[in-house]
């Protein structure tokens, strides 16, 4: 059996939207990049997007999967920080942007990490890939498998760095969902990307971060750059403001500037337009009791966060409606589900979020029973 406890929300000033394609493609930003996407990280939400599956050259944005990879392999325990890195030959040949590392010249993780984020290294790009996969090629062949995983159906990589290949190439909407991957899962990158000025070899060495709105545009986060002379000017650039980060893509623009220039109007586009909102429920949730445990009671909690993104310009009412269990039987297991939270937004569903026991409940064995019973019966005595 169940019961229904309808939980009302106070009003709130927003109203979730989903953009509609028609006004996406309509040009109404004023962009000069002729590709662009503009997508919200936790829910993975396209607020904005022009011509985003047209495919061209990514440049270095490329290294945005580059890193993934990198930050996976750690994460897997792989890799580690402070590991050494040896360069070799093939590494050391890149040529493009770099570090000049020397054959068989040893850099930790950590500092190649931040030469590939900060300074866009080539050389230091390709001696990870290696380090990982034993291979460039095999690290190619991991990245365009994942890039498969991702949903990213208009990529084809061919090597790590982005340097001009015939047939290695992407489309915004494809490097709008691999950096929402690297920044959403693996936030410890951000220590890299918002790295303005910085050094390596003990400070012999200097870097500047190639992607300039880190030292200009409020809440920057990151996240790479790329251009040559065929693809042109790219950016995947991400930025934080009131809890909510953006990823604003460009490609194929025509200079340096207008990729700066269009990934700011993106962004400012989103912030002024969106902002997410946490909802829970405005009265506390009744425990659940249970049934031959060895608690009474099991106190139900969200399984998740419930965050929806809601347009500004819109006024509108968020509902929730909490349905549990009448009871349940031990034992209980952590995680175990007793019922849901359904948001409304004016009435139409916008979520819905498990409700689940916090910690698990025993059940009580045929002694302890024996010895509750015993218990009453003196209590009873008396």
């Amino acid at each position: 059996m169940k019961r229904s406890i309808a939980l009302a929300l106070a009003c709130l000033a927003c109203l979730a939207t989903a953009p509609a394609p028609a006004r996406a493609d309509a040009g109404a930003l004023a962009l000069t990049a002729p590709s662009a996407v503009l997508m919200e990280k936790s829910t993975g939400t396209v607020l904005y997007q022009q011509d985003a599956h047209t495919q061209y050259e990514p440049a270095s944005v490329t290294k945005v999967m580059t890193l993934l990879l990198v930050m996976e392999a750690i994460e897997a325990g792989a890799l580690s920080w402070d590991e050494m890195v040896t360069a070799s030959a093939h590494a050391c040949s890149m040529g493009g942007s770099q570090i000049w590392l020397k054959e068989n010249e040893q850099m930790s993780v950590a500092d190649m990490v931040k030469a590939v984020a900060v300074a866009s290294a080539n050389d230091c790009a390709v001696a990870l890939a290696e380090h990982i996969a034993g291979s460039e090629d095999a690290f190619v062949q991991r990245m365009n498998q994942r890039a498969q995983e991702l949903g990213m159906e208009h990529t084809s990589f061919l090597n790590c760095t982005g340097l001009p290949a015939q047939g290695h190439v992407s489309c915004a909407y494809d490097i709008a969902l691999m950096s929402r991957q690297l920044i959403l899962y693996h936030p410890a990158i951000r220590a890299f990307t918002t790295i303005w000025m910085d050094s390596l070899r003990d400070g012999q060495f200097q870097l500047t971060n190639t992607n300039r709105l880190i030292f200009y545009y409020e809440g920057a986060t990151g996240l790479k750059t790329g251009s040559t002379d065929t693809a042109l000017y790219c950016l995947s650039a991400t930025a934080e403001r009131d809890g909510m980060e953006l990823i604003a893509v460009v490609m194929h623009a025509p200079t340096s500037d207008d990729r700066f220039d269009s990934a700011r109007t993106l962004l400012n586009y989103g912030f002024a337009n969106y902002a997410l909102t946490p909802v829970y429920p405005d009265q506390a949730i009744p425990p659940v009791p249970v049934l031959l445990g060895q608690a009474d009671t099991v106190q139900p909690m969200l399984a998740r966060d419930c965050v929806l993104l809601l347009g500004k310009a819109d006024g509108g009412t968020v509902t929730t409606e909490v349905t549990l269990a009448d009871q349940v039987e031990a034992p209980v297991e952590a995680g175990q589900k007793l019922g849901q939270m359904t948001v409304y937004v004016d009435g139409v569903e916008a979520d819905v979020v498990d409700l689940v026991a916090p910690a698990a409940v025993e059940r009580l064995t045929v002694g302890s029973i024996f010895r509750e019973l015993l218990d009453g019966l003196f209590l009873r005595a008396s």
